[in-house]
């Protein structure tokens, strides 16, 4: 699960040459906006059929956030 999120990170973001890890924070390390996170978001929801809420959107603030959150409702 977490390839498949780092592969939609690298290819939303343009993160070339940009180690993505699950500890990566989202905003800070990855240079994330709001809107770029919330195109993420649909993209995931789209790819996997998974509904994801707002209230939890704002509890993602590292990568493995929302692997975990996948994962759980996967």
């Amino acid at each position: 699960m977490f390839e498949e999120v780092k592969a939609m990170l690298i290819s939303q973001l343009h993160l070339v040459n940009k180690e993505v890890l699950p500890t990566s924070r989202i905003k800070e390390d990855l240079g994330a906006d709001s809107l770029d996170i919330l195109q993420l978001l649909m993209t995931i929801e789209e790819e996997k059929g998974i509904t994801i809420p707002d209230e939890a959107l704002a509890t993602f603030a590292t990568v493995q956030d929302i692997v975990a959150y996948m994962e759980n409702r996967g």
